[in-house]
């Protein structure tokens, strides 16, 4: 016997499902027995069968027709002082776990609404007495007290420190990021300090590259909050800042001890920044994952709503496509640069129009466009996947094509010192094949690249 499993729905079985409010049941005696409501939202499954008399002297509820000796098909999981103790305690929600499997190196992703209220997840993974909490002012005033609460929840012996940098992408600079050593200078943090990032992809690149490079590398933790953070920048040990003439051109690759994923943080995300992360989960289903482009086009209605199981669903389908990519190609020697689907032309977009003026998922969203539209030039898919993309990401309320202020030279200077570039060849990721398929190569006919910009831009 297994343990039970909540639910928000309530109580299901193969006869119907009950809410959480007070029910009676007639027992074989045909008396009624009242139902508890706390165990009425208990969810048990399974291909045990009881009687009536049986369920009552475990005080569950059940849904039948109310005739004599009716009995219910159902699944304990738990004996009967196993539910008693759940119904006395209140149900925690359901945590996924996705290993990034890198050796010693190897960190856990938890994934789950409440997170942050359960401090032993932070706790475990802070080895010193000292952690420095780097921040944003957007995200301080929301998440830093609870972050705070959750190091110290028990009488924790722990000394926390915060820095908060100004919010965008075009703080995400060597300026900006002296503010972190100044800080962990002055408040004396040693090599068994912890960094903890809080925020989104700005705060997690910057604070993981502090950590990489404050005294020649001390722990950190990421915690992502928002979706493109959740998805795709927090896991895979990328850090970095951007350089004027291009995007991530100064960083490292350095794995925190774990990323915790929060889902109540999205509840405060802007419908605009929701929507950019959704270009990273996307990308997943195009490049490895033709099952989950197919969920993706049946469920993006419920994503952008932010409905729980679906955000859950889809961050950890993308959290596990991205740790096998990375444990099989931590430092980008070839097939995690597939991770960077609509990336080349995305950051182009994206240093071409200021930083911080396009955010990173609608550049990558009009970018994945454009790759999509030299591939199916090439020959490489077929216009039916091209319209499928391009369906999507409309759906997605992402952009289609680039700004009207980058035209072919402006695309061609900024992709010219790309980081894909090796001996003066451009390489890119294109999509080649059935859905679920991309290659990453230099070897393209470069008209399908001039054709594709000059029918995106203006000149």
């Amino acid at each position: 016997m297994k343990g039970v499993e909540s639910s928000e729905d309530g109580f299901s079985q193969e006869a119907g499902q009950t809410t959480g409010q007070s029910l009676t049941q007639k027992a074989e005696s045909g008396e009624k027995a009242e139902v508890c409501p706390q165990v009425a939202s208990a969810r048990l499954q399974s291909s045990t069968f009881l009687n009536c008399k049986e369920l009552a002297n475990f005080a569950i509820p059940m849904v039948a027709d109310g005739s004599k000796g009716s009995k219910v098909r159902m699944q304990i999981r738990a004996n009967s002082a196993q539910i008693l103790d759940n119904v006395a305690a209140p149900l925690k929600e359901e945590m996924t776990v996705v290993d990034v499997d890198l050796g010693d190196r190897s960190y856990p992703i938890y994934i789950g609404k409440g997170l942050l209220n359960q401090p032993e997840l932070l706790q475990k993974h802070v080895h010193g007495k000292k952690v420095l909490i780097v921040t944003n002012v957007t995200i301080a005033p929301l998440y830093l007290s609870r972050v705070i609460a959750a190091l110290k929840d028990g009488g924790n012996n722990v000394e926390v420190e915060s820095v908060l940098l100004p919010d965008g992408e075009q703080h995400k600079s060597m300026e900006v990021l002296m503010k972190v050593y100044d800080k962990a200078i002055e408040t004396r943090m040693d090599r068994r300090c912890t960094f903890i990032a809080l925020g989104g992809g700005v705060i997690g690149d910057m604070c993981g590259y502090a950590a990489a490079s404050y005294l020649r590398g001390v722990n950190f933790i990421q915690i992502p909050t928002t979706l493109m953070a959740q998805v795709d920048s927090s896991v895979g040990g990328k850090t970095g800042v951007n350089h004027p003439l291009g995007k991530n051109m100064i960083g490292a690759f350095y794995q925190p001890e774990c990323v915790l994923v929060d889902t109540e943080t999205l509840d405060t995300l802007p419908d605009r920044e929701l929507a950019s992360g959704v270009a990273e989960v996307i990308k997943y289903g195009l490049i490895r994952d033709a099952e989950f482009f197919e969920w993706q086009e049946g469920n993006m209605e419920r994503v952008l709503a932010r409905d729980t199981s679906a955000l859950v669903y889809a961050i950890k389908r993308s959290c596990e496509n991205k740790a096998d990519v990375v444990a099989a190609d931590e430092k980008e020697a070839g097939l995690r640069a597939t991770l960077n689907l609509g990336h080349t032309f995305g950051h182009a977009i994206e240093t071409g129009t200021g930083y911080g003026n396009w955010l990173h998922g609608e550049a990558v969203g009009a970018g994945t466009i454009m790759a999509a539209d030299m591939s199916l030039r090439l020959g490489w898919i077929d216009e039916d996947l091209f319209k499928r993309i391009f369906s999507i990401t409309k759906r997605a309320k992402l952009p289609l094509e680039p700004p009207p202020s980058m035209d072919v030279q402006s695309f061609k200077s900024i992709m010219a010192v790309d980081k894909k570039v090796a001996d003066g060849a451009l390489r890119l990721i294109l999509l080649k094949g059935p859905l679920g398929n991309c290659v990453f190569t230099a070897d393209y006919d470069v008209k399908a690249l001039e054709d594709t910009l000059r029918h995106f831009c203006k000149s």
